[in-house]
């Protein structure tokens, strides 16, 4: 959480007991138009390097991410409370992305050359653009900043980077590996800057393309103010998935996906499963096992082996979904598990199901950011597919079924989200497309939509 001290100045903290872990300066005007400069200086000689140099270069980073391993994780669960050994399994995930791009690039990206309908001989190439600025959260303080930055390196880019303030340690440490990898100066640099700074930068001429990951009220400013200076935008904002839990489902794999969908990375994921539809001819089992699973998960300290659950990752979170709890209850919803603030050093908040979630009511509408899952009973499987598309938002979802040849057939025409997972729940996987349609963004990164993005896709003919 970010407490101030004065105007120029912030503090992170360790959300496992509340202390103070590290104060950070603000950059002035000065020092941002300098990195500016620098990064545009750098991407006029990265462009012109071949994927092949640049893919060394980005393999390189995956291997000093390895090498960095411990004090990556450490650090990123200091930071912001996520499980130690999910920091490992966050670090690995870095690195595959790293190894895709770096091998994938020189394909995707590759000159395409077309025969003139009127004669003579097209090309098509994919030129980078310049800067790409990225404003990134804190729920994944490594995999958020690597998941936008490779992709727009590989492609001939420049990185400029906002993180979260509560994840600052990390993002600075990140930049030490980019260098230490051996990626040129200028190429990858970390801004500290407030609000205020970010909305000016976006107005640099030299900015070319601004990426989010965020809140959909984030999204719809920046979207706003990039659009008012004719740039592109990638914008990966909120959801509430839904997953549906079908009467031919194998209720024992149903159940133990859905705990780890809901409550990986301390439930703050955008992409995890939040909302649980299940028929009216299995709710009762699917309820009654489910129920069991989340109240008897062990919630304590992130590094300790045998915890399931770790803390939020700062105090107004954990206030902001106990308080959606809570009016979610006065308009009808009932507390199955959990739903209860600790008394307890740190942000925890335990593994909490609602029922009898309802429209009006925050654990339907909204996105619970945090350990909490609204279970929903449906009538049938038509009935749970309406109520899974009856959002604004539509990042991912998920369907249990033995019946996979049905379950991809309703994922293809009547899942209206980026994302469906089949019998699992939803991590991101480097070759395939991430990213969401209505209230959850727009935009892909990975499966090298991402290389893609930020490109210009410039026509040649020859004739």
């Amino acid at each position: 959480m970010k407490t101030e001290t004065h105007k120029n100045t912030f503090k992170t903290k360790n959300p496992s007991n509340g202390k103070d872990l590290a104060s950070y300066t603000y950059m002035s005007k000065n020092d941002v138009e300098e990195i500016v400069q620098s990064a545009q200086t750098a991407f006029l000689n990265w462009r012109l390097k071949s994927h092949e140099d640049r893919g060394k270069v980005i393999k390189a980073i995956g291997e000093e991410l390895q090498k960095r391993k411990s004090d990556v994780t450490e650090l990123m669960t200091d930071e912001m409370g996520k499980l130690l050994k999910q920091s490992h399994q966050e670090v690995d995930t870095c690195t595959a992305i790293c190894n895709h791009c770096a091998t994938h690039a020189p394909t995707i990206l590759k000159n395409e050359t077309r025969e003139l309908a009127t004669g003579g001989k097209g090309i098509i190439t994919y030129a980078p653009l310049g800067i790409i600025y990225g404003i990134q959260p804190w729920n994944y303080p490594s995999y958020q900043v690597i998941r936008y930055a490779i992709a727009n390196l590989m492609a001939g880019n420049s990185v400029l980077l906002k993180h979260a303030s509560n994840v600052t340690g990390t993002a600075k440490l990140l930049e030490s590996i980019f260098k230490d990898a051996g990626l040129p100066k200028g190429l990858f640099t970390v801004l500290i800057i407030d609000h205020e700074q970010s909305n000016q930068l976006i107005e640099h001429e030299l900015i070319r393309g601004i990426t989010l990951t965020g809140s959909p009220g984030a999204g719809k400013i920046i979207g706003e103010k990039a659009g008012a200076q004719l740039k592109k935008t990638v914008l990966e904002l909120g959801s509430n998935d839904a997953y549906l839990i079908l009467e031919d489902a194998d209720i024992e794999n149903a159940v133990e996906e859905s705990v780890k969908g809901r409550i990986y990375n301390n439930g703050e994921t955008c992409i995890a499963a939040k909302r649980f539809i299940a028929v009216d001819a299995v709710y009762e089992t699917f309820k009654n096992a489910f129920v069991k699973a989340m109240s008897e998960l062990k919630l304590g300290d992130p590094k300790n082996e045998d915890t399931e659950l770790g803390p939020m990752a700062r105090e107004d979170l954990r206030n902001k979904i106990h308080e959606q709890v809570t009016n979610s209850v006065k308009k009808g919803a009932k507390i199955l598990c959990g739903g209860q603030l600790p008394y307890t050093d740190g942000y925890f908040y335990p593994a909490t199901i609602l029922e009898h979630v309802e429209p009006g009511q925050p654990a339907y509408e909204d996105e619970l950011f945090g350990p909490v899952a609204s279970l929903i009973r449906a009538k049938d499987e038509e009935d749970a597919m309406r109520i899974a598309n009856d959002s604004k938002f539509g990042l991912g979802g998920g369907i249990f079924s033995k019946d996979e040849d049905r379950a991809i057939a309703l994922a293809q025409n009547y899942f209206d989200t980026g994302m469906v997972f089949i019998n699992s729940f939803g991590l991101a996987t480097p070759n395939m497309p991430f990213g969401g349609v209505k209230n959850s963004g727009y935009g892909r990164e990975h499966g090298g939509f991402g290389m893609k993005e930020f490109v210009n896709i410039k026509s040649i003919l020859i004739r």
